[in-house]
């Protein structure tokens, strides 16, 4: 029977994967804008330099994305424990990832907060659940 727990369980996972999304096209596409910029805290004077690592990590987050997105076509393809497990996986690395973003750069605290929260929502709902 799928609860209304189960549901909230999905809604948190599906915010975070949309958030790498967007991170994705932040750091891997749109890098260079002044808006991106802005909320990255890049000095024009640094963009270039850091646009590969950007890149890389633009992607790394559509990775953590797809793994949700690919827990959801098995948990809707009846794979109940693998699916759950699967977007258990990628939301503790969303997570882990918040955290040491917050310990190596304190004043992104607004970016590890978007980044973690919704990612730590699921785990704490998935932990209570004991899915």
């Amino acid at each position: 029977m799928i609860t209304a727990a189960f549901w909230m369980m999905i809604a948190a996972a599906g915010l975070a994967s949309l958030i790498h999304i967007l991170f994705f096209l932040m750091e891997s596409v749109l890098w260079t804008r002044p808006a991106v910029m802005r909320i990255f805290r890049q000095k024009e004077s640094d963009i270039k330099s850091t646009r590969v690592l950007a890149f890389n990590q633009g992607f790394y987050n559509l990775f953590l994305a797809i793994g949700v997105l690919a827990g959801f076509a098995l948990l809707a393809g009846g794979h109940r424990d693998t699916g759950l497990a699967v977007v258990a996986s990628n939301c503790a690395v969303m997570f882990g990832a918040s955290i040491v973003l917050l310990i190596s750069s304190p004043r992104m605290l607004r970016g590890a907060l978007i980044q973690g929260l919704a990612p730590l929502a699921f785990l704490v709902l998935f932990a209570l659940a004991g899915a």
